[in-house]
């Protein structure tokens, strides 16, 4: 981790802008997770002697980058949890995709069935054993020569939910080999963007309203100005 990573800190939450690949909590490949290179940063920019604590809030696939809250004080973190599962933390998601969707806009819902086995995830339109309801809005942005460039709001936040329901729509995200693209990036990213991220502060109470900066590749650049106008819309509402 950098430092033009961290895009908000104070004394009980750190944000950072997570890049495409790194994992955000210790899994079975054993590669070092975010959340202790966090800690190692924390460590040697406050010169702190003893163990430091970075708490996993919510966590974002390894090929998706974007905006990843962790808490600082154990505090933090239950308050976090809270709202997490209270849905006060809202989630705006950017995604590119080869096709476009027949409606400019929608509420997409379903049942959410994930197997371990293969690491993959399963709608359904009814309720299944072991499912869990999902519900997600997306707003068509624009194009560009060759893509298109989805707003997606989260209100449940299971696994690999927005590519899920995103590809039984017809309209998988660039570079998902896993849910319907064609060809897969070159970085084995997926165009997955976790944008924009507010909440009121667990402690303070204080609004925090963060957006990730778009990914320098030229073909997310080409929706800069879009993203722009998009973004300054979003803080007037």
């Amino acid at each position: 981790m950098n430092n033009s990573q961290v895009v908000y800190e104070d004394n009980h939450i750190i944000i950072v802008n997570k890049l495409p690949g790194e994992i955000v909590q210790g899994d079975k490949t054993g590669d070092t997770p975010l959340s202790e290179e966090i800690k190692a940063w924390l460590k040697e920019k406050y010169a702190k002697p003893g163990n430091v604590f970075c708490g996993v809030v919510h966590r974002l696939d390894r090929p998706v980058g974007g905006l990843v809250v962790f808490a600082k004080t154990s505090k933090a973190l239950a308050r976090l949890n809270e709202m997490l599962r209270e849905g006060k933390i809202a989630k705006r998601y950017l995604a590119l995709t080869r096709c476009r969707p027949l409606e400019e806009s929608a509420r997409l819902t379903g049942w959410l069935t994930s197997v371990e086995r293969n690491n993959k995830s399963y709608l359904s339109s009814s309720p299944k054993p072991g499912a869990k309801q999902v519900a997600l809005s997306y707003r068509y942005l624009g194009s560009s020569e060759r893509y298109h460039l989805l707003e997606i709001e989260l209100e449940t936040g299971r696994k690999h939910q927005i590519r899920v329901q995103l590809s039984s729509i017809g309209c998988p995200i660039k570079g998902d080999l896993k849910y319907g693209d064609k060809r897969s990036n070159p970085d084995g990213s997926i165009s997955l963007q976790a944008h924009r991220i507010t909440f009121e502060h667990p402690v303070s109470g204080t609004l925090i309203d963060v957006t990730a900066p778009l990914p320098s590749d030229p073909l997310w650049q080409a929706f800069a100005e879009i993203v722009t106008v998009n973004d300054s819309v979003n803080d007037a509402n």
